[in-house]
């Protein structure tokens, strides 16, 4: 199984930053507008996202955990147009140095070869992401 790492120093409080990540539904597009055209949560099931991205990629994404405290989210790619064998995800947001935050994601997934297409949407997503919440000034949290 692959495992990818992302991390990010973002300039903004820990609090902003959780405040997009922790809206399942609608935090994608919030987090990276225009590399995520639509997220919606699926009509059947209500802990599934569906997750549509600018090149066409879709996603659908479970719910595993949304943990205020240590402000952590985990959910699993479970199909769409990428169909892994396995995936567990987690985002977390931790507090850094003068007021501002890092941002963690880790994708584990089977097969070996997609981590190179996560990874890469990963980076992309974060560039979008940091700019985002920083030209939004929101240093709250």
């Amino acid at each position: 199984m692959a495992s990818v790492q992302k991390e990010i120093i973002i300039d903004a409080g820990p609090a902003a930053v959780w405040e997009i990540i922790s809206d399942f539904t609608d935090g994608p597009v919030r987090m990276a507008p225009g590399f995520v055209t639509d997220s919606r949560l699926d009509e059947h099931e209500p802990d599934v996202r569906v997750v549509t991205f600018a090149d066409g990629t879709v996603l659908r994404e479970r719910l595993i955990a949304l943990d205020e405290e240590p402000r952590r989210l985990v959910f699993s790619v479970i199909g769409g147009t990428m169909q892994p064998d396995h995936d567990n995800a987690s985002m977390q947001v931790v507090p850094h140095e003068d007021g501002g935050s890092r941002f963690v994601w880790i994708h584990d997934v089977r097969p070996d070869d997609l981590a190179i297409a996560m990874g890469a949407g990963m980076d992309h997503g974060l560039s979008v992401f940091k700019q985002t919440v920083e030209s939004a000034g929101e240093r709250l949290g």
